[in-house]
């Protein structure tokens, strides 16, 4: 009686199984490997760090120091620096101005702190016979300069030389001779310089130049032209007349 009744269950099961549907060999569930999907899953509890209030101080006050750098040294220079030597008859003279240029891109020269000058003996008509003794004359002119320039502004400030009629006086080959051995001097001095720079100037040009500076002085220039000062300019060997007419 057991051995029927446990082959009739038996026969149950195997007619149940067998009506219910195939599973497809096919499709697998698969337990994917935690090891290798931790290397590129994400933690969703994880936030981006937050940078400390320290760090962010110091970068601004790097980015600021930076800046200021940049401002400070790139900044121009205000006041510049200009050296005229005028070639007399009786002596030579090196005058060094110092100047600023102001927001409308004008020149204002500094007469409260004067121009330095110095003069040597004798002019530059004394040296026909030897042109190359030249080069000790403008020498002490040229390190009194380099004195009163700073270092750092030597390479940007002009230098120009105008000789008047002590070498006017002269044929122009011997004015040429004198004139090349400045340039000599002048090329080597430190200072900007170009030959042209070197020259010989008309009576009518330096009688101008003189009439400038005395009405920038009185304050006269760039106005009425009726308001301006006549001038009498006596040289060693030439003199000038020069007004508004």
């Amino acid at each position: 009686m057991r051995r029927l009744n446990a082959r009739h269950r038996v026969d149950s099961e195997l007619k149940t199984t067998t009506n219910q549907p195939k599973m497809d060999p096919i499709k697998f569930q698969t337990r994917p490997n935690s090891r290798s999907t931790a290397l590129f899953s994400r933690n969703p509890r994880q936030t981006k760090p937050t940078p400390s209030l320290f760090a962010i101080s110091v970068s601004v006050s790097l980015a600021l120091l930076i800046f200021s750098s940049i401002f400070i040294f790139s900044s121009p220079v205000s006041t510049k620096y200009g050296i005229i030597i005028d070639g007399g008859s009786t002596g030579t003279r090196i005058h060094v101005f110092r100047y600023r240029v102001d927001g409308s891109k004008n020149l204002v020269f500094d007469f409260k702190e004067g121009s330095d000058s110095l003069k040597v003996n004798p002019g530059l008509s004394a040296y026909v016979e030897y042109p190359e003794a030249v080069s000790d004359s403008l020498g002490k002119l040229l390190e009194f300069g380099r004195k009163k320039v700073p270092r750092k502004q030597l390479a940007e400030t002009e230098i120009r030389l105008m000789a008047t009629a002590g070498l006017r006086l002269l044929d122009v080959e011997l004015q040429e001779r004198i004139l090349e051995e400045c340039r000599k001097v002048l090329r080597v001095s430190g200072f900007k310089f170009h030959d042209e720079w070197a020259s010989v100037i008309t009576g009518s040009d330096e009688g101008v130049y003189a009439w400038v500076v005395a009405n920038y002085a009185l304050g006269t220039l760039g106005g009425n032209p009726l308001d301006t000062t006549g001038i009498i300019e006596l040289g060693g060997a030439s003199a000038q007349v020069c007004g508004y007419l």
